[in-house]
């Protein structure tokens, strides 16, 4: 598979003592236009200042502490160990929770995804989980972390590959409450049937098949055809911006049959061969995890408007 991206981080599809070694692959670009700012002088980037909002002055990144606002005004101060302390732990697997039917989770959670491939030789029992769930009609609800931050995700067969889409998690999807909505069923809206039969006849008359391709951002190519002019005038600027760091490895798989059979036996969770990475400063993490999981971050970390990068 083809994905023209770079590996997020590499580590396992982990379900009953199963253990599937995959690379996580952004499947989904952001395609609207960035407007940067830059200093017209030097053609630096231009970013935020860190103001205090009653002053407006500018103060020093070390009097910055977080707070959590629990009421209105009132906030409590949460200090960088304790923080530390109470970060999901990066483990480098897709922790399969259950397998659930693939219509039961609605659009409305679908938050992004991204394409699990498999590495270190997994492919045949990525294979075996890819079409049994294919076979099954049923997706893996699993849990994972990525760049600190732990999600819900469902693990869902797509032709060839298994496409890992992060999901909202249920306090995240607002109630429906206060939205004066009309009331269920065609007699509760009181929708005639002469009125049925026609909007019905309409939308057949404009069914067709999904072709994502039929369908622009219009605006984002009335602007790049203008920097595609500027571009062939010779009007632009270079602005250097700072190399990536390169991914960490991950673990090997262990006898596909053994684990089937003690999965289905109730056994433990085995060790997978290889033996993990050594613990380094900062409890609850290692060397692989913290640097996959700062590569991760820098892949997903979006961009604030005006150009600037918002703080961890």
């Amino acid at each position: 598979m083809a994905t023209g991206s770079r590996t997020l981080w590499k580590g396992a599809i982990t379900f009953g003592l199963v253990h599937i070694p995959v690379g996580l692959h952004t499947a989904s670009t952001e395609q609207g236009v960035d407007f940067d700012w830059l200093d017209k002088r030097s053609m630096d980037p231009v970013g935020y200042k860190r103001i205090n909002k009653r002053t407006g002055k500018e103060i020093d990144k070390d009097d910055i502490v977080k707070g959590v606002e629990y009421e209105d005004g009132k906030y409590v101060v949460i200090s960088p160990d304790e923080i530390e302390a109470i970060y999901p732990r990066t483990t480098q697997t897709i922790e399969i929770q259950r397998f659930i039917d693939a219509n039961e989770i609605p659009f409305l959670y679908l938050e992004r995804p991204y394409y699990v491939a498999p590495i270190n030789k997994g492919q045949k029992v990525y294979a075996l989980l890819r079409e049994v769930l294919s076979k099954t009609g049923k997706v893996g609800l699993a849990k994972v972390v990525i760049a600190t931050k732990q999600h819900l995700a469902a693990l869902v067969p797509s032709g060839e590959v298994l496409v890992l889409n992060l999901l909202r998690w249920g306090d995240e999807v607002k109630p429906l409450t206060g939205l004066d909505l009309p009331a269920a069923g065609v007699k509760g809206a009181k929708v005639t049937a002469a009125e049925m039969k026609m909007a019905e006849q309409l939308v057949k008359d404009m069914s067709g098949k999904w072709n994502p391709d039929e369908f622009k951002d219009e605006f984002r190519h009335a602007v790049m055809k203008v920097v595609e002019k500027k571009v062939k005038a010779g009007d632009t600027e270079t602005v250097i911006q700072p190399e990536e760091e390169a991914p960490a490895e991950g673990a090997e798989i262990i006898d596909l049959t053994e684990l089937l059979t003690r999965s289905l036996k109730g056994g433990k969770a085995a060790k997978p061969a290889g033996a993990p990475a050594k613990k380094t400063a900062g409890p609850g993490k290692t060397a692989t995890a913290k640097k996959s999981g700062a590569t991760a971050k820098k892949a997903t970390r979006k961009k604030a408007p005006g150009g600037a990068r918002k703080a961890a």
